[in-house]
């Protein structure tokens, strides 16, 4: 019995010096990331900065990934008022972490349910993104919650997944929003809100320092539509109201609320003038050069 239990605690030393010299690893190929500059100044006490994600969905190869990093740390500077956070597949996240310039966050699209390590096969867990360097996740884009060959996501997971993230330490970018005879039919916000409930049930007032909501009109996302800023600004005006209502009026001042509905170069500068619009989530545009001229389109 002895010997079984030498062996065993061998085995667990060895475990653990992998692990600590994987952990090195990282922590040295991490260090070895681009420098970024910034311009500007920073959002003044008590101002929003902005945060502009980029969500590459299921996109990119190692070479087209390592052409648009090339790309993004030879863009210039990012104003100072300006957060942002590229959210790669699984498998690019290593080629993020390592090559892409260090004042842009890297995140993941999404993270399972479990709060632990387990028998999860196929998922990633929260607590697997932090260890591994990353800052962000997407919880709740419309994609899961409609699903894709399999069954979505309903506000209750949603909502779970939210709240496993951020107990990780990960910052969430957590997305809402409405289908086009949602929108159509005038119940935008009874949408939002029934999306909202049970995260605002499960999170503390602490908890939304790290939570941006995402609004993404579902008949916006990968159209080419796009709604006008005015009615965009309507609808983050009736979602910070909301928050004001059902969580605090602290935390509805603080939150970031993003647009994420076919935000581009083109658009991003009368988007983000709106007072409610608090930065952006973006798709297409974020595999090309012109997500930076969303980044400076920032005011």
């Amino acid at each position: 019995m002895n010997v079984i239990n030498k062996i065993g605690q061998a085995a667990s030393d060895a475990k653990g010096k992998v692990a600590q010299e994987a952990d090195k690893v990282m922590k040295k190929v991490q260090n070895k990331r681009p420098s970024g500059k910034s311009s500007g100044e920073p959002a003044a006490e008590g101002q929003r900065a902005y945060l502009i994600g980029g969500n590459w969905k299921c996109n990119g190869t190692i070479e087209s990934v390592k052409e648009i990093i090339k790309v993004f740390n030879n863009a210039g500077p990012i104003p100072a008022n300006v957060e942002v956070a590229i959210c790669a597949p699984s498998i690019h996240l290593g080629i993020c972490l390592s090559e892409l310039r260090d004042d842009i966050a890297v995140g993941g699209q999404d993270c399972g349910v479990n709060s632990k390590d387990g028998a999860y096969t196929g998922e990633i867990g929260a607590a697997q993104l932090k260890d591994f360097g990353c800052e962000w996740v997407i919880v709740g884009h419309s994609e899961r919650r409609e699903g894709f060959e399999m069954a979505g996501e309903d506000e209750e997971l949603c909502a779970k997944k939210l709240k496993v993230a951020l107990d990780a330490g990960l910052k969430v970018m957590f997305a809402i929003g409405e289908k086009k005879e949602e929108r159509e039919a005038g119940t935008t916000m009874v949408v939002c809100a029934k999306q909202l409930e049970p995260a605002a049930k499960l999170l503390s007032e602490e908890d939304w320092a790290n939570v941006a909501i995402a609004y993404e009109p579902v008949w916006a996302i990968g159209t080419g539509l796009t709604a006008t800023p005015e009615m965009a600004q309507e609808t983050h005006k009736s979602i910070r109201d909301w928050v004001a209502e059902n969580v605090s009026a602290d935390v509805a001042a603080a939150v970031r609320i993003q647009y994420g509905g076919s935000m581009k170069g083109a658009n991003a500068e009368s988007l983000l003038a709106q007072p409610d619009i608090d930065g952006g989530l973006i798709g297409g545009a974020s595999l090309k050069a012109d997500f930076f001229n969303v980044v400076n389109g920032a005011p």
